[in-house]
């Protein structure tokens, strides 16, 4: 290369590293990197804790648990006098289809809490004649009804009483009509129609839109209730195959190690295998079901089902299932065909990083330590979050059946007999609306929730960004060493860690915050998307779905480049913005070799997860659904088969990925290394 040709090409791609035949790994002489940066992350801890105290002296997380009756106390909580009363009972359910329900989150009708719901036809005009009917009905009365000679006409003008009791059963917590279907009528007690307690009868599906409206999610309840009742019965079969994955993905890393070309062939064939056996169940399951009833089914025609276990027995779901497999073996064995050359250098790499790993074994138990801090990281974030979104006050207002121009005003219970809106509006009555509040603290709720979520992006972030660079720091001692392991520090993980916390957490807080920024505009965007679904607004819909494309790409391009520029981070002990510059005119100058080699090493990382995984998964499915003999009568009863099984393989992704993590870090590293360290080599 010429002397022209030289400097057009390195103005282009940045100024490779001088040759320095002293450097031996990373620097330890080095200096503390983007101070401001680590000022800054401090005291957004510090306000993040200031956030926390704050929302946990206000925030009750008993609002979510609880349901609130009229005068907003909790239904159940001990140490309350409704402690005994855990299930919340509406006066008249039908007014819950009121559209005042969509705009206050509130049925207009007395609620209080009860023992146990209703579980006969009954009126207070009737048991008023009877007295053991009348001191049944009296439980469901307002706690300060007693007067049991009270003229029936004024108990149920003063909203004392309901004027009906319809049975009922408890559904999240709440006493909801046993509304049952029979032969397509919709019944109560098996009567379609009921006494209304003021002398008319009404139609039992007016009781059947009301109660869908006084709670929107009890189908979802009860799915997940079912679900929760699988993972109770099934909970310790499931950490038995997370073990199994565990100890898989171990045994092939321990492989790897000393068999890496024989490994990862052996990986290859087994994928394939597995694929194609996958592909041989669904043809058999698809033909097994021809000529059934009600196999030919199309899934449109189906629609949603909460039940999945249904799809399972339509022919279109498992050919669905067999084109998905074909197609995926099918492009797996092109990309085996035409980067076959690249896949030998991909072994060598793998080969390099298999003595790496070796030489630090306790690399492979580090990604605990990451997993742990993001754990916290959640935690905190999940309980803020709880704490500020129910730190909020009871608010009360007007509620009224006729025109009133108090109607949604807020009120206070304690003065609201006295007041003028009783004397203009004679129905009115001030109820629980929701928690909310008129002070600066309660103005602000959405800005700490911002903060909050915030937070947890830099955070999480950071945590990831350490453990990178602790891991990059290590392995890279392991590269520059001459003489392995005497040239080694002794904890070569340790030290890294060391030097990441004492010198480089500054440049760690920046790279982590410019993607926490990045990821806070996704979320914002996700968040305007969902509230455009009901516009018509087809422009501002395009806007939002190309921003959302952009910001998408941008992510993984600044994680891209964050995961390079730590590595340099770790080896040189530079600054961010210097080692994101380095890093990215590296790559540019082996651009090739880089989208080629990475892509075919993570490829082949990808093959060893698709492999546990599917081992893994393959025996939960048989296991979970009866099919192995042995162990037949093991399994446990359950109502999805496919809770424990999705839960199973998710782990098994993650428990994989976590140990291939290790690897393809290590990977990269010596990929920097090498091509920084040969460039500057080439230049004597």
């Amino acid at each position: 290369m010429g002397d022209q040709e030289e400097e057009n090409y390195y103005g282009k791609h940045g100024t490779p590293q001088k040759y320095d035949p002293k450097f031996k790994g990373p620097i330890y002489d080095r200096g503390c990197t983007d101070v401001a940066c680590c000022i800054l992350l401090v005291l957004a801890i510090v306000g993040y804790v200031v956030v926390g105290i704050v929302a946990w002296t206000h925030g009750d997380p008993r609002k979510v648990i609880y349901p609130t009756d009229s005068r907003g106390q909790f239904c159940g909580h001990q140490g309350t006098a409704n402690e005994d009363k855990p299930f919340l009972f509406y006066f008249d359910i039908v007014k819950c289809a009121s559209p005042l329900v969509l705009l206050e989150f509130q049925c207009p009708t007395t609620q209080i809490c009860v023992s146990k719901c209703p579980d006969r036809y009954m009126t207070y005009l009737g048991a008023y004649l009877v007295p053991a009917d009348l001191q049944y009905y009296r439980q469901f009365c307002v706690p300060e009804f007693g007067d049991l000679s009270k003229a029936p006409i004024e108990v149920l003008k003063d909203k004392e009483c309901p004027a009906m009791l319809i049975p009922s059963t408890p559904l999240a917590r709440r006493c909801l009509p046993a509304i049952q279907a029979k032969k397509g009528v919709i019944m109560v007690g098996n009567e379609t129609t009921y006494d209304d307690g003021r002398g008319s009868r009404r139609n039992v599906t007016e009781l059947l839109e009301g109660a869908k409206k006084a709670n929107v999610v009890l189908e979802m309840r009860q799915l997940a209730m079912k679900i929760f009742e699988d993972y109770t019965v099934s909970w310790y079969w499931i950490i038995i195959g997370l073990v199994i994955a565990m100890v898989a993905s171990l045994i092939f890393i321990v492989l790897l190690r000393f068999l890496a070309g024989i490994m990862v062939w052996v990986m290859i064939v087994l994928v394939i295998l597995v694929l194609g056996y996958g592909i041989f169940h669904c043809y058999m399951e698809y033909a097994k079901l021809k000529g059934e009833a009600g196999s030919d089914v199309s899934l449109t025609d189906l629609g949603f089902q909460t039940d999945l276990r249904v799809y399972l027995h339509l022919r279109q779901t498992w050919l669905a299932f067999m084109i998905i497999l074909c197609v995926v073996e099918v492009v797996i064995i092109l990309l085996l065909i035409f980067l076959r050359k690249r896949i030998l250098i991909a072994i060598a790499l793998i080969k390099e990083a298999s003595r790496a790993v070796g030489h630090i074994m306790m690399s492979l138990l580090f990604p605990l330590c990451t997993f742990f801090l993001l754990c916290l990281c959640i935690a905190y974030w999940a309980s803020t979050a709880v704490f500020l979104s129910t730190s909020n006050e009871a608010v009360y207002k007007v509620f009224n059946e006729s025109a009133c121009q108090f109607s949604g005003q807020t009120c206070s219970p304690e003065k609201f007999n006295t007041s003028n809106v009783t004397k203009l509006c004679p129905d009115a009555q001030c109820l629980f609306a929701f928690y909310g509040g008129e002070t600066a603290y309660h103005k602000y709720l959405i800005i700490l929730q911002f903060f909050n979520v915030f937070m947890f992006f830099w955070l999480a972030n950071f945590v990831i960004a350490l453990g990178q660079v602790t891991l990059a720091g290590a392995f890279a001692s392991y590269y520059w060493a001459f003489k392995k392991p005497d040239d080694m520090p002794a904890f070569p993980l340790f030290s890294a860690f060391g030097r990441a916390l004492r010198y480089h957490t500054g440049s760690l807080a920046f790279g982590s915050l410019i993607l926490a920024i990045v990821q806070v505009i996704r979320v914002t965007l996700e968040y305007l998307d969902h509230r455009l679904k009901a516009a018509d607004n087809k422009f501002a819909k395009f806007l939002l779905s190309c921003l959302k494309c952009c910001f998408w790409c941008l992510e993984k391009f600044i994680k891209f480049l964050n995961r390079n520029a730590y590595i340099m981070i770790a080896v040189y002990g530079t600054n961010f913005c210097t080692s994101a510059r380095n890093a990215f005119f590296l790559l540019m100058r082996n651009i090739i070799r880089v989208a080629v080699l990475d892509k075919v090493t993570d490829f082949l990382f990808f093959l060893g997860k698709l492999l546990i995984v599917g081992s893994v998964g393959i025996l939960a499915f048989f296991f979970f659904t009866q099919r192995i003999k042995l162990v037949q009568d093991t399994a446990p009863p359950l109502n999805y088969y496919w809770v424990p099984i999705l839960t199973v393989i998710v782990g098994s992704y993650l428990i994989a990925h976590g140990f291939f993590s290790v690897y393809g870090m290590c990977v990269d590293t010596l990929f920097l290394c090498f091509y920084h360290g040969s460039y500057a080599a080439l230049l004597l």
